[in-house]
């Protein structure tokens, strides 16, 4: 038995039924198999899970039954079976058969003849098969060559044009390099940067963000450098929020979506542990991470509470000199990194989630003292969750003058798709 495709496999099944976390059930199934190729089981995982709508589209022309009444674990089988044939070059197509019919021998009790057949009716008929008509159906081709839902699609073509939003699509599916941030409080970037070298790490320092810096290598979170708190991991457009909001020694930060808490620390970094960062978020699990990060890279200034932020608390009311609004979103800016959220079903949500990001900025409005400054910032691309809210608010709310706002995008800057404006409260 294959304990890397096992793995895989396992991890796949739980991201499809128990609607788990990628990161966090491929994490958790490499801890309990201890797969002997990490690398393979990964590839596995986020490619199957990146290309899964184009995979079934190919097996619907292969099987004549709905795929969704395939029994136990037969369409992840296939689904593993077919992503190697088509994307994995250094994978034999008899090989990839072959694996996939041993896992059906162990865990489909006497489909092992039809995954097989399947199979291999694709390596005879691979040069056979029809996509949706590009001129008559656009969304639905789009959909199908790059496995968004098509809702997904729909709403980037009434933005953008086709051509912009093929790149979108086609950038989501891509891989995105690592980056860590350097503490401050106990590292220089030049001196981390030599140091990540000499652990046997390949490194190079970012572009787009003084402090950042790009790692490759295997158990990097493994590393004394990262255990002793040189350095946390953390995307650049996130970094870019922070060093927009710009907080300075001395001043009481309120960061009050903060969990897992990237954000809050790089606050307490830059303010050179001189001050206050008050995390509040509404699970105290998700705080619990956030403290053991600060005690990892001393940052000792971050106060954390769980609490619902959508409701004020009077005892902060125009103390604060910045305010982060970090707000839950759709997270269409991050589906290079967790390929699931392309399969999201329910476009209402994103109407709903702009009514709470609303809620959540009218209230952490309140706190900001008068000439303080207001940052929102979510990881989407979505006009009705980022643009329309701030529209909404000033609307109502004229003490704010919005002086920045941007959009990222991973096709066009490298960094997950993300949001950010600033509003200062006028003195």
């Amino acid at each position: 038995m294959d304990i890397n495709r096992k793995t895989a496999m396992e991890t796949l099944t739980e991201i499809e039924v128990s609607k788990a976390y990628s990161n966090i059930a491929l994490n958790d199934y490499i801890s309990k198999n201890r797969p002997d190729d990490q690398a393979l089981v990964r590839e596995l995982v986020y490619g199957v899970l990146k290309n899964k709508l184009f995979i079934d589209h190919i097996l619907g022309q292969l099987i004549s039954s709905p795929l969704n009444k395939l029994k136990g674990n037969a369409l992840t089988i296939l689904r593993m079976g077919i992503y190697q044939m088509i994307f994995m070059h250094s994978v034999p197509e008899y090989a990839a058969v072959n694996e996939s019919v041993n896992l059906a021998k162990k865990f489909l009790h006497g489909q092992s003849g039809f995954i097989n057949g399947v199979l291999r009716g694709y390596i005879r008929k691979k040069s056979d098969f029809i996509m949706p008509d590009r001129a008559e159906n656009l969304a639905g081709y789009l959909s199908v060559k790059y496995s968004y839902s098509e809702w997904i699609v729909k709403l980037w073509l009434s933005i953008y044009d086709a051509g912009f939003v093929e790149e979108l699509l086609s950038s989501g599916n891509e891989t995105p390099r690592l980056s860590v941030r350097v503490n401050r409080l106990k590292e220089n970037p030049d001196a981390l940067l030599k140091k990540i070298k000499d652990a046997g790490f390949e490194a190079e320092s970012s572009r787009i963000v003084q402090g950042a810096i790009y790692v490759k290598g295997s158990n990097l979170l493994n590393s004394t450098i990262f255990l002793n708190g040189g350095f946390s991991v953390q995307d650049e457009s996130s970094m870019l929020a922070i060093d927009l909001l710009d907080p300075r020694p001395g001043e009481l930060v309120i960061d009050v979506c903060s969990a897992p808490g990237g954000k809050a620390l790089y606050s307490a970094e830059k303010m050179k542990n001189q001050g206050r960062v008050v995390a509040w978020d509404l699970y105290a699990h998700k705080l619990e991470l956030l403290k053991k990060a600060a005690l990892r890279t001393g940052a000792t200034i971050i106060e954390t509470e769980d609490k619902d932020s959508s409701i004020i608390d009077s005892h902060y009311i125009n103390l604060a000199d910045r305010v982060l609004v970090d707000a839950p979103c759709s997270g269409l800016g991050v589906i290079r990194r967790k390929p699931e959220i392309k399969y999201s079903e329910d476009q209402g949500q994103i109407k709903a989630l702009s009514h709470l990001q609303l809620e959540l900025l009218q209230a952490s409005s309140s706190y900001v003292k008068p000439g303080g400054i207001l940052v929102y910032s979510t990881c989407t691309i979505s006009p009705t969750e980022n643009e329309q809210v701030i529209d909404k608010f000033l609307s109502t709310n004229s003490l704010f003058d919005l002086t920045f706002q941007k959009q990222l995008f991973p096709n066009v800057d490298g960094t997950d798709g993300f949001y950010m404006a600033k509003l200062i409260k006028k003195k």
